[in-house]
């Protein structure tokens, strides 16, 4: 097999679009939802994970801090420009009116009866919200109650957790590949 030549993309090659652009475009129907978030560096991450899918919106929850700050900004390389957001004090109100306005919610949980990511098919029609929990407690109780869904990561090892950022992006990727093809 003849080795491919390989030579990494320039930054002004890869035709990213202005943020300007990034707003006009039409967005991959999937809100993220973050429920009490401490991490200012998870926060930062999941907006630049969230700039990267073109994910609609993100809300944030509970003692999840906001933009501008400083830390936040240093993971979220000015993805919080151009990724819509919007502060919610209670989860659970949030839940409500977004299942009011018919989009189905998703917890990102290990719980039982939960579906595993990987026979997870989203409606092409349908719009989606995932709301992922705090690093230590995870996605509250009542707040996993009033969701359409659970939606598992399936893990093989030894640790039953994944940081929050990790967690994001793998859902992220994956559902917006098959909301998307």
């Amino acid at each position: 097999m003849a080795k491919l030549t390989m030579r990494k993309l320039k930054n002004t090659e890869l035709e990213r679009l202005t943020i300007e652009g990034f707003k006009a475009i039409t967005k991959t129907p999937l809100i993220v939802v973050l429920d009490n978030i401490r991490s200012l560096n998870n926060i930062g991450s999941v907006f630049r994970t969230s700039d990267a899918f073109l994910i609609e919106k993100i809300y944030l929850c509970g003692i999840t801090a906001t933009p501008p700050n400083r830390e936040i900004h240093k993971t979220a390389l000015g993805a919080t420009a151009s990724v819509d957001w919007e502060y919610v004090e209670n989860t659970i109100d949030l839940v409500e009116k977004l299942k009011a306005e018919n989009i189905n919610v998703l917890a990102i949980e290990q719980a039982e009866n939960s579906t595993k990511l990987d026979t997870f098919f989203p409606e092409k029609d349908q719009k989606y919200a995932v709301i992922f929990g705090n690093e230590v407690k995870g996605v509250h109780q009542k707040v996993v109650n009033a969701c359409d869904l659970c939606i598992e990561i399936p893990q093989l090892g030894t640790k039953h957790s994944l940081n929050i950022s990790v967690s994001v992006g793998i859902v992220l990727w994956d559902v917006s590949v098959k909301l998307n093809s």
